[in-house]
């Protein structure tokens, strides 16, 4: 157990709560799987300690940015900065400490993945703002989330970048999708506070989107792993990613928080299940 004074420094950056450096890892290993970088654990590791660190700071800063809202919702204002447990003063302190791991991972990269890393700090800057400005904050995430499918590809390569496209863009619709039933927690505190959402957005029509985002990213990835190994056995490996994801949606309630919260974190299994198959096509795939 953490001591006392250090408990909501940990609370502030997560570390409670793995889920989401782990949904922020997968697209990194994923790229560095289907580029064919399955010998490459010791770059696995320092990007999943990257994942931990740049999580916890988008925590902190997305907190700082949040405190006001997050007074409003019933599930965040215990949380530490609107709770006044931490200072915006102390947490900026803690945001720049976690930013500097996350600066030694990047000093572990080659140049060109450095500067692909670097582009993603405006979405990462612009993405608590974007709930009081469109429906759609999920996307925005879906960006900013699975930017590490391109870092981690571009460490082992510069080539295929049809392929990498796809990976991405399918990762991103993952996002949306697993994002929105996430939100579904919300619903009623977030149109009350006026944030906006795509779980409000779609309405009744919930289950039906979260399938289509859903079905969207397996469609993209299957173009991925077409790219990179052109036979039917590179799809046959998505098979277990589109049941995994096909149960969310058949067992999903989105009146049930506690439901949809259960079917959230499943998607820390769904990216391993993804992860494999990334290993299997990037293994025999386009050297």
């Amino acid at each position: 157990m953490l001591p006392s004074p250090w408990r909501p420094y940990a609370m502030l950056a997560r570390f409670d709560r793995p889920i989401g450096w782990w949904l922020l890892f997968w697209p990194c290993a994923w790229g560095v799987l289907l580029a064919g970088g399955e010998s490459r654990w010791g770059l696995v590791l320092w990007l999943l300690l990257g994942a931990i660190a740049m999580r916890g700071a988008g925590c902190v800063y997305n907190d700082i940015v949040d405190a006001d809202l997050d007074r409003k919702v019933a599930r965040t204002a215990s949380r530490p900065v609107a709770s006044g447990r931490v200072s915006k003063q102390a947490a900026w302190t803690w945001l720049l400490s976690l930013c500097m791991v996350g600066l030694v991972v990047l000093l572990q990269l080659r140049w060109q993945a450095q500067l692909v890393a670097l582009g993603s700090l405006a979405l990462v800057a612009a993405y608590p703002f974007m709930k009081r400005v469109t429906w759609w904050p999920q996307a925005w995430l879906g960006l900013v989330f699975t930017w590490g499918s391109l870092v981690g590809w571009v460490e082992i390569r510069g080539d295929h970048l049809g392929a990498l496209a796809a990976l991405y863009a399918g990762s991103i619709a993952w996002c949306i999708g697993y994002d929105t039933i996430y939100a579904l927690q919300d619903r009623e505190d977030d149109a009350l506070v006026g944030i906006r959402s795509s779980a409000l957005r779609l309405g009744t029509r919930v289950r039906l989107g979260v399938a289509g985002f859903y079905g969207l990213a397996v469609a993209l990835w299957a173009l991925a792993f077409w790219a990179m190994r052109p036979d039917w056995v590179a799809l046959v490996a998505l098979l277990p990613v589109a049941v995994h994801l096909g149960f969310q949606v058949l067992t999903l309630d989105p009146d049930d928080g506690d439901n949809a919260l259960v079917r959230f974190r499943s998607n820390r299994d769904a990216g391993l299940v993804m992860a494999l198959a990334c290993w299997v096509v990037g293994n025999a795939g386009i050297v």
